[in-house]
């Protein structure tokens, strides 16, 4: 069955009738239905198995984005956020780049970067030689530590030599394996080529290794998602879509050279693709970690999306950056609701996964810039966020409802209005 992204009247219904919805259009399965039904999907004896020093599960709401098509297909998009107004700018945003065809996305090879230190040597950039020399036969060693990855396709393809002279403690010599890790993420794969590797760097070097492990930079790992927008699409009630998107342009340029204002910028991105790499289990910290770094490239901080005017006017968006996630090991394996974020995606690769989560967070970033451009950051975000203020204040039913859409109606999103029209509504008769 061809899923349908647009999920109408969705926000209306209540969560159980949001998973019927799912189940009966065939996005999700029945049995993934039941499982989304059940407070505490990962039982404690699962928990207990993934970390140490269990004591209980912690939920954080589970959701999905409408409207993304990503490269002609309509995507359902899981999202795994605490934060009000995630879902519903990037499901906003998505719809109106629907309208001119969606993200058009691309990614290079699943390689990353394993690191072997060697310290305690005279000749570093003789010894980088040396390595070089022997380049094949640390390769074919690598390559014996995973022979399920070999079969699968992938392995060790290369090696880099990287000399450091100025090392504080002096001269670091550094081999990188380049691995073509499939459709894990790779962090255990790379670890154990980098350990097999180094007793043959010690005797080829006459160094001594020390640190043997991968890095969180994974700039040969790179998704890509590009979005057009015409200037009749971004028109509002109160601004041409023209005068919007010279705002827009205006709020990326000072992204693009304030590192201040890159941060809050990059973080509205991750608020995109963090929730996705939650959802499906991955390691939303090694993401985060190589996508500030990948911004830090070029010796300053700046932006990782790019806003432009393209000769018709339209707005053109792009984003590119690591993108290290994996649709088998770890969590995506074991956590239950992990494998039906995957199920509801339908990815046939991580390089696919990679591609819509850059996608979202490309959708998240122009729905930041488009709030601050016209009405402000605070009026859209405030009002979903009474929801929680309603709730915090005691709320509950149909008063969580009613505070929130009063508050909202004020502009006056506040703990103390929330109890004093929660007080109002449990007085009336």
């Amino acid at each position: 069955m061809t899923t349908d992204s647009r999920l109408p009247n969705f926000r209306a219904l209540s969560p159980e009738q949001r998973v019927d919805f799912l189940v009966q259009t065939g996005a999700l399965s029945a049995a993934a239905g039941e499982l989304l039904a059940v407070p505490g999907a990962l039982a404690l004896p699962v928990a207990d198995g993934m970390i140490e020093n269990v004591i209980g599960t912690f939920e954080l709401p589970f959701a999905v984005a409408g409207n993304f098509r990503v490269n002609g297909r309509d995507v359902l998009v899981p999202m795994v956020v605490e934060e009000p107004s995630v879902v519903a700018a990037a499901s906003f945003m998505a719809r109106l780049a629907r309208d001119s065809g969606g993200f058009q996305t691309s990614s290079t090879g699943p390689l990353m970067r394993a690191q072997v230190q060697v310290v305690g040597l005279r000749d570093p950039y003789g010894a980088r030689l040396s390595l070089l020399n022997r380049r094949e036969e640390i390769i074919a060693l690598a390559n014996q530590r995973d022979k399920v990855l070999i079969g699968l396709g992938g392995g060790c393809r290369d090696i880099e030599i990287h000399v450091l002279p100025d090392a504080p403690r002096g001269a670091l010599l550094i081999v990188h394996l380049i691995v073509d890790v499939r459709d894990a993420m790779g962090a255990n794969t790379v670890n154990t080529m980098a350990e097999a590797v180094s007793p043959l760097v010690e005797k080829i070097t006459g160094g001594s290794v020390r640190l043997r492990i991968l890095s969180n930079l994974a700039d040969l790992r790179l998704a890509r998602a590009r979005v057009q927008l015409s200037p009749q699409i971004l028109t509002t009630p109160d601004r041409p879509g023209e005068q919007v998107i010279e705002g827009i342009l205006d709020a990326y340029a000072f992204a693009a050279i304030d590192p201040y204002r890159a941060a809050t910028h990059n973080k509205g991105i991750m608020n995109g693709i963090d929730p996705v790499v939650v959802a499906t289990g991955n390691d939303w910290r090694a993401v985060e970690a190589g996508a500030h770094a990948y911004a830090c490239r070029s010796g300053r901080y700046t932006s990782l999306t790019h806003w432009e005017k393209d000769i018709d006017g339209n707005l053109v968006g792009t984003i590119e950056m690591p993108m290290p996630l994996g649709l088998v090991g770890g969590a995506t394996r074991t956590h239950p609701l992990a494998k039906v974020a995957l199920d509801l995606l339908k990815v046939g690769s991580a390089q696919e996964l990679g591609e819509i989560a850059v996608a979202v967070g490309l959708a998240q970033n122009l729905g930041a810039l488009r709030a601050l451009a016209t009405e402000g950051i605070q009026r859209g975000h405030m009002a979903l966020h009474a929801r929680n203020i309603a709730l915090g204040a005691g709320a509950t039913g149909d008063e969580i409802d009613r505070v929130a859409r009063q508050m909202a109606s004020e502009g006056d999103v506040r703990a103390d209005r929330a109890l004093a029209l929660l007080t109002e509504i449990r007085r009336a008769p």
